[in-house]
Formats: C-alpha cells, structure tokens, sequence
C-alpha cells in the first residue's frame, strides 16, 4: 500500500511538473514571438497575446513602446481619450525624433546594411542606398530646410514620385521638426494647389521629371501652375530625376547642389510623443480633401509592430511594398515601418505592366524579394495576361504575399496564392486606411500554421477590438452577423484630427456610433468570429430591401471563367429602387456572346436572383488612380448621366478610359431602347 501511494505520490509530481513546464514551454513561444510577452502575465501563446493587448492595452503598449522606440524622454503617462470628442493622446511626457530611430540608432549598429532600394522604371537599373548615406542624406536636407527657414511646426509639402531623396525629405522634416504633406506626383495642378493651401506650407520639394511606365512627366512645370494661388509658398527645392533642364523661377532652389554644401551631421529636434509627423490628404464624402493629422511616437509604433508581425519580417529579408509613397500604404509600409525596423525596403517606380506584364515577378527574381505587397486591382491586371508571365520567374524568396487597399476576390486570391506564391506563402489579406495609420485586421499574426480564408482579412491586430453595428446603433453580439464595422477602443497608430477642421473629424468618426471610431465600411463576421470587409457602407447597394456590398457582387462576377475584373455600382431603377451596374472587363481572349447571362447564372447561383445586374457593360479597362484604384465616382457619375460632375481627372492612370465607358454606355442604352 505504502509502495502504492508513493508511486501514486511520484506520478502528481510528474504530472504537476509536466503541467508546470507546459505552461512554461507556451510561455516561452510567446515570449520567443513577442519578448515584451514575458511581463504579462497569463500570456502563454498569440491568442492570449491578442486578448492581453485589448483587455489590457496601457500596460501593452507602454511595454511595446518602452523596449521598440528610442525615447529622448521617457513618457510618464500612456493614454488619454475621450472617443466621443475625437480626442486620444499616447505617451504623454514623452520626446523622442522619428529619424532618430529609423535611421540613426541602425547606423550605429549596421551602417553599411541597404536601407532603400530604389526599383527605378528602367528595370535592372536598381539603386541601392545604405543606412549610412540615407542618414547623410537625410541630415544634408535636413540642414537646407533649417538654413532656408523651415523650423518646428512648418509643413512642408513634398511632390515627388517614389525616390530615395523623396524619403530623404520625408525624414528630414520628422529631422527638424517641422510636418510633411506628401501629395502623389500624378494630382493635377489645382488639386496640388488645393493641398498646399490647406496645409498653409510655405516650402514645396518636387522634382524637375517624373518617369513612370516609360512616360515623362513634367512634375515641376505642374508645381509652376499650383504655386501661382498658393501666396503662402516662398520657396520650392527642385531636384532632378531627368537630364532635362527646366525653367527655375526666383523662388525656386536646386536642391542637390544646396545640399552638397551642407553639413552630414543634423541635430535632431526632440520632440513630443502628440506633435504632428504627417498631414495626407484623402477624398471626402463632400469632395474637399481631408488632411489626417498623424503624431510621432504612436503612428512610428503601430506602423512598426503591423510591419514586424503582419509580414513576418526578419532581419536580413527584403521588403517590397510596390504602393506609391503619395498614400499611406506607401507611408507605412515602404518608408516608416520598415525603416523603423532596421529593414531593407524597396522603393517602385514603376507600373505592374512596364516593359511586359511579368515586371512585378522578374523584380522578385532580381531583388530576392521575402514580402511582397500590392494591390487586388493590380493581382486582377496580371491574372488577365496568363501564368505564363509568372513562372517565367523563379520566385523562390517569396515568403509572404499581401494585399491592400480593397477587398481581394476569391479568384484572385487563389491565383495569387496558388501560382504566384507556389501555394507555400501566405496571403494576407489586410484591411486599414488612411485614417487608422497602419493595419487593424489581417490573417496574420496568428498561431503557426493557422488557417487563413481566402478573401477574409479574418482576425483583428493587437490593440484592435472590432464591434458590429446594427441600423439602430447597438452592437451585434451573435457570430455569423452584419454591420458597420466600427473600433471600440483607441490604438496608437489613430489619426488624431483633420488639419484645421477637428469638428469635421468628430461628424466623420465619431458621431455616427458615440463611443466608437466608425470606419465607414461594413463587415460581415463568421461563426468562427473572423471578419470579411463587404465593402464601403455608401458602396451597399439596397435592392427591393435587399442590401448587398457591391465587393460581393464583384467577388462572384470576377469567378466566371472568361472575367479578369469587374467594378460593381448601384443604380437607379424604377421598380426595385435600385439595380445593379456591372462593368466588366474580359480575359484578353474571350467572346462577349452569352457572357451576360453566364454571369447572372452565376450572380444567381452564388447570391440570390435580385443580386443579378441589370445592366452588363464590357469594357476594355477601368478608370484607376495610378495607385491603381478603381475610381467608382466616376462610373456611378457615367451611369448618371452626370458628365458635367466628373471632376478632376488628373489623377487616372489614362483618362481617356472615361471616354470610352461614356461612349459605350450610350451604346448599351440605345441597343436597350430598341429592344422591344
């Protein structure tokens, strides 16, 4: 009996110890994935990770924000906020400089390790820039700027398009202190002028020519125009990305002969966790542009973490963000999250189709590219030319696909997952904005070797707590539901304000749903509790009762086998309120005859009848911002007959893509009228 309970006696300590190290074991995964992880406690795999970070968001954040950023005074306090009012402040007390810790604290360590690499339009002309000379030539701008009056609290307006000295300028102003304002190189005049004039800059830098997809573009003869009603610009700085000379007015500087003469040492301004690092202008439901006001330290961190934990970067990989430096993508996933890691990031110049459809895939090849990350439209766009154009490319390196910017179809989900990434690398899908500074719901970070859906961006990043919204303003509790997807607590990557208009921030975001941040769009979350994006809610289209996401419509459209992309927008019908509007281009090969009701079969099968468009137009290509957005105001503007409220177009990648839709939309409806 003695010899019973001993033995019985040794296996509880054995199990006890088992268990023990169990819990260990998982807390050291954690801690191993996140080392902040060790000093939370009960935190034992990334599912506790996610749960710590909303439950407990002050002590993660501090602890995130203590051991990623270089601080020149320690913050004493974490957050402030008040989400009624549209107020939030992270790291109060704290000073610290943007540059600082993208550049300097990486020099000291690894100076000669390749910060930038410049993807030029000409391919196989790459430029390589080191941490070293980034720095250099960060401080050498940085210098000017100070020389030629910039101080704390400017904002300087910076035209250019993706280039090592445009990021050069960008961190030279996060340098001294004063904000930058990056308008996209392919805005028109008046919407240039529009921007520099909201944000009061008196300093523009721009380039002589742009060079994107074999064309030219005279960027400073663009700056000439806006700058005639802009009275608060006294200087512009003009480098040069061409040979071509240009006409300098008497505000004008060549900026690389100026900086040749400054100092490579600049003093770094200290500056306060809540003083603005960046205004970017994005459209408004009213047409004015929105200038988003982001801050130092929480927009450095966010972006940072999404970029360590979304991708999967390590050290010594090769990031390729192909977005444009004029958005926020291009903010924070080619310029701030990687360089803020210590990482190699790859600036293009470039378009998807120059010189041949396979430039994307011979840039991984050449580059050895880890983490590529683009756009559905673009995916689309190369899904039409074939597989051909792919594997004539080894992409061995691809570790991590991603997708940004709109909600990815399953089709081109698949092909971008099956033979883009070999069906080894995940995707993740990701869902943010402008206004959230970096990503909030992705696949990724989870558990190894979790499942991910194709076309869901799925789980919510650390910090982000998702709610649903139902039509009378409560919250959906029940999974498998609807509703405007709304963030019920603040995470440091947040816009704070719209620049010189805080009471239009609080109208946009926070008095729909008090309490709650709403981001405008709707989700649809599963009975596993992952989210799917359905599209923006002013994109639902409400037929005989029935309100369905145009990104839905299009997901199906863009299965039938003869469809590379679709674009899907209400219109006004006389019996159901609404219909359907469907411009669909085809796969370079196939036939338009019976296509039509191939795809309400289809539309039918997948969704339901009344889900079926009601108007069919095949076009050649869409009107896309050369971001490669699809610009759906101007089709619902084309179906409206409203030619007269196009707007500007400056901004397409090929305006006379409108005229074509416009032509054949008369066509369509005159072929209609004759039908008896």
């Amino acid at each position: 009996m003695r010899q019973t309970k001993m033995w019985l006696s040794q296996r509880c300590v054995q199990a006890a110890c088992a268990s023990t190290v169990g819990r260990r074991c998982k807390s050291h995964a954690a801690s191993a994935f996140m080392p902040e992880a060790a000093g939370f406690q009960g935190v034992r795999d990334r599912a506790g990770l996610q749960e710590f970070s909303v439950a407990h968001k002050e002590s993660f954040w501090a602890a995130v924000a203590r051991r990623r950023l270089d601080w020149i005074s320690p913050f004493h306090g974490v957050l402030e906020y008040d989400m009624e009012r549209g107020k939030v402040s992270w790291f109060q007390g704290g000073r610290l400089n943007v540059s600082v810790n993208c550049l300097d604290r990486h020099v000291r360590s690894s100076p000669e390790k390749v910060a930038l690499i410049w993807e030029r339009d000409e391919p196989g002309s790459e430029v390589r820039v080191t941490y070293r000379q980034l720095l250099e030539m960060t401080c050498q701008a940085g210098n000017l700027l100070r020389r030629r009056g910039v101080k704390k609290g400017d904002c300087v307006t910076i035209y250019m398009p993706p280039c090592p000295l445009a990021v050069a300028s960008m961190l030279a102003c996060a340098r001294v202190g004063a904000a930058h304002n990056v308008v996209f190189a392919g805005f028109s005049a008046e919407a240039l002028a529009e921007r520099i004039r909201d944000a009061q800059s008196s300093t523009v830098i721009t380039v002589n020519e742009s060079v994107r997809g074999g064309k030219v573009t005279p960027l400073k003869a663009t700056v000439d125009q806006a700058v005639r009603s802009c009275p608060t610009v006294r200087q512009v700085f003009v480098a040069r990305r061409t040979e071509t000379a240009v006409a300098m007015t008497s505000k004008d500087v060549a900026m690389e002969e100026e900086m040749m003469s400054e100092e490579a040492v600049c003093e770094p301004a200290a500056m306060d966790s809540e003083d603005v690092l960046f205004l970017l202008y994005t459209s408004g439901s009213t047409g004015k542009p929105k200038g988003l006001v982001h801050t130092q330290a929480g927009y450095l961190l966010y972006a940072s973490l999404t970029h360590k934990y979304v991708f999967d970067y390590h050290d010594g990989d090769v990031f390729g963000c192909v977005a444009d430096i004029g958005w926020i993508t291009g903010h924070s996933y080619a310029v701030y999250g990687p360089l803020a890691n210590g990482g190699t990031t790859v600036l293009f110049e470039s378009t998807p189709l120059y010189p041949h459809p396979g430039r994307y895939w011979e840039m991984v090849e050449r580059l050895k590219i880890n983490q590529f990350y683009s756009a559905p439209t673009a995916i689309r766009l190369l899904l039409k030319y074939g597989d051909q154009w792919v594997r004539k490319y080894e992409r061995s390196s691809l570790r991590t696909l991603g997708s940004v910017g709109e909600p990815i179809n399953t089709e081109a989900w698949e092909w971008y997952h099956h033979v883009v990434g070999e069906g080894r690398c995940p995707v993740v899908d990701t869902w943010w904005q402008t206004e959230t500074g970096g990503i909030c719901i992705a696949p990724r970070p989870s558990e190894p070797h979790a499942e991910i859906v194709p076309g869901m961006a799925m789980r919510p990043f650390f910090g982000i707590k998702p709610v649903l919204m139902d039509g009378e303003g409560r919250a959906v509790t029940s999974s498998d539901a609807s509703g405007a997807l709304c963030l019920a607590q603040p995470w440091p990557g947040m816009a704070r304000s719209i620049h010189n208009d805080h009471q239009r921030f609080i109208d946009t975001y926070f008095k729909t749903y008090p309490g709650y941040f709403f981001t405008g769009d709707g989700a649809h979350r599963s009975k596993e509790g992952y989210y799917q994006i359905t599209g923006r809610l002013d994109d639902v289209i409400n037929v005989s009762g029935h309100r369905i996401g145009t990104a839905e419509i299009e997901d199906v459209v863009n299965q039938c086998s003869s469809v590379a992309e679709s674009a899907v927008i209400g219109c006004s019908h006389p019996i159901k309120g609404q219909g359907v509007y469907a411009f669909v281009v085809l796969k370079q090969e196939a036939q338009e005859a019976d296509l039509a009701s191939q795809i309400n079969n289809t539309v039918s099968n997948k969704i339901a009848k009344y889900a079926c468009p009601d108007h069919i137009q095949f076009v050649q290509r869409l009107p896309k911002t050369r971001s490669g957005k699809i610009m759906r105001r101007v089709l619902r503007k084309v179906v409206e007959r409203d030619l007269g409220g196009l707007g500007d177009l400056s901004t397409l990648d090929d305006p006379t893509a409108v005229q074509e839709i416009i032509q054949g939309h008369r066509e369509l409806f005159a072929q209609q009228q004759e039908q008896p």
